[in-house]
């Protein structure tokens, strides 16, 4: 029993997760009639997942939930003057981004005072990174900005407006909810779910379960992992193979765990928004961005695009704000150049985008409109923007990631990557598999939804089981020492 109660790294698809989600589950089923008995329940086994994760960053946790929940109660009373308004919203942003760059940048202070006080004289480690500190305090930025803006309702107890931050399915990697979305939910009286929403749940575990633990983990532990740590040889069609299985592979991780957490969202009668909608899909730039990362990116365009002007103050200041926001968008990732670099990729794309719409008339915001070849095209261009991007992003400096694509240019050897199909080929399957699943059409998801519905519980759990079956085949693939626990951007 000792170690179920030690802190320490877990996932949605863990068999940890599992059995004790089983447990709660049964639980829940009792109490989600009533509004006073489920939030309390939800809000003790959140906090108690959340200590699993990070040990005593759960204080943390409390700790921004009970400071912008009092700044929403402030805000949102009446007979505040709008100085007391913009001071107390102002303060609260402060200290929630303060903490935020206080994490982000622990590496980088840590390396400094190690060269200050000398290595040899100190050992200066970087703290650990509370789980999901992004995504909850983006999260409670938003619900003070809207407080301030008097766009949606501020919880009357501290204890909902916890539960609205550490509510388990998207504690870690979001998505980032708005409190006007989730609040009437939590605040509802009962929750139901209709044999349709069973079989979306059941669909959406199940993918989830595929694309993360089994494309996800195999592309990235046997191809696209060893190929950027350059275990593969550096020929260039082995880096743009790289590319390509990274960008599967991101996907398949983030969107997978996402479905995950909707999918245990919706068993519980809670909806979270789409957070991903077939991005590679994407005709342009400014279409990937309404695909990729949902929140995110609607986030950065409300509370930080908007603010800083938006499109309201001329051709020149919109490609300034677009570029600046995707700048600091990098940076929310990780405090490095090479996610300067990523965020100014995509911050001047969508810039040039922008000023190709203002100069070229009939051109498209997205492949709406566009005919058969042009949006093939164009979506050609897009996705390999967006495949330089993830270049860098994954690469360990800027040297490396400029280094592979040179050779994709200049010293491409097909051999090589020919060779490297062969001798990585379960890797190579999964990899186009991940593609096939993504390219899909929209409409079997709905499709695959009512058909689930229809076949009863019995059915939604043998779907389930399958998936759980496959990803236990697949963890034959992986070699001893292959990294289990959170998803990639559990680290940001």
């Amino acid at each position: 029993m000792d170690g179920f109660f030690q802190t320490g790294s877990f996932s949605l698809a863990s068999g940890w997760f599992l059995v004790v989600f089983a447990v709660f589950l049964g639980i829940y089923s009792l109490v989600c009639g009533k509004k006073s008995l489920r939030n309390p329940a939800l809000l003790i086994f959140s906090l108690f997942l959340y200590w699993k994760l990070s040990g005593l960053y759960v204080l943390l946790l409390a700790a921004v939930a009970l400071l912008d929940w009092q700044a929403c109660r402030f805000l949102s009373s009446e007979g505040r003057t709008e100085s007391s308004r913009k001071g107390r919203a102002a303060l609260s942003v402060i200290i929630d981004v303060a903490v935020l760059v206080f994490f982000k940048c622990s590496g980088m202070f840590a390396s400094l005072a190690a060269v200050i006080a000398g290595t040899e004289a100190l050992s200066i480690k970087a703290l650990a990174i509370p789980a999901g500190v992004s995504f909850f305090i983006f999260q409670s930025i938003s619900c003070v900005v809207d407080a301030y803006r008097r766009s949606a309702a501020t919880p009357a107890r501290y204890t909902d407006y916890l539960l609205l931050l550490a509510f388990f399915p998207k504690m870690v990697l979001g998505p980032i909810v708005r409190c006007r979305e989730f609040l009437p939910q939590l605040m509802a009286e009962s929750v139901s779910i209709s044999a349709e929403d069973m079989g979306k749940a059941s669909r959406l575990i199940a993918s989830g379960i595929v694309k993360y633990c089994v494309i996800a983990k195999c592309v990235g532990d046997l191809l696209s992992g060893p190929i950027f740590a350059g275990e593969m040889g550096n020929a260039g069609s082995t880096a743009l193979l790289g590319a390509y299985a990274f960008a599967i592979r991101i996907y398949c991780d983030f969107s997978g765990y996402t479905d995950l957490a909707s999918g245990i969202s919706l068993l519980m009668g809670f909806r979270l928004p789409l957070n991903f909608d077939a991005p590679y899909k994407s005709a342009t730039i400014t279409e990937f961005w309404r695909r990729w990362h949902i929140s995110l990116s609607s986030w950065l365009k409300d509370y930080l695009y908007i603010p800083l002007g938006g499109n309201r103050k001329g051709s020149v200041r919109t490609y300034v704000n677009l570029i600046v926001t995707m700048f600091l968008g990098g940076l929310w990732h990780g405090v490095g150049l090479t996610f300067a670099v990523w965020g100014l990729l995509h911050g001047f794309s969508l810039a040039l985008h922008k000023a190709w719409l203002a100069l070229v008339p009939g051109s498209h915001k997205t492949g709406d409109g566009m005919g058969p070849v042009t949006r093939l095209l164009s979506g050609v261009l897009t996705f390999h923007i967006v495949v330089a991007g993830w270049i860098f992003f994954t690469s360990p400096s800027a040297g490396k990631a400029f280094g592979m694509i040179a050779s994709i240019f200049n010293d491409f050897n097909a051999g090589a990557g020919v060779e490297l199909l062969h001798s990585a080929a379960p890797a190579v399957i999964l990899m186009l598999a991940g593609y096939v699943l993504h390219f899909l059409p929209s409409s079997w998801n709905s499709l695959s939804d009512r058909i689930l519905g229809k076949s009863g519980v019995l059915g939604c759990a043998i779907v389930i089981a399958f998936a759980i079956w496959l990803a236990l085949q697949a963890s034959f693939l992986l070699p001893e020492t292959a990294a289990g626990g959170l998803p990639i951007y559990a680290n940001f």
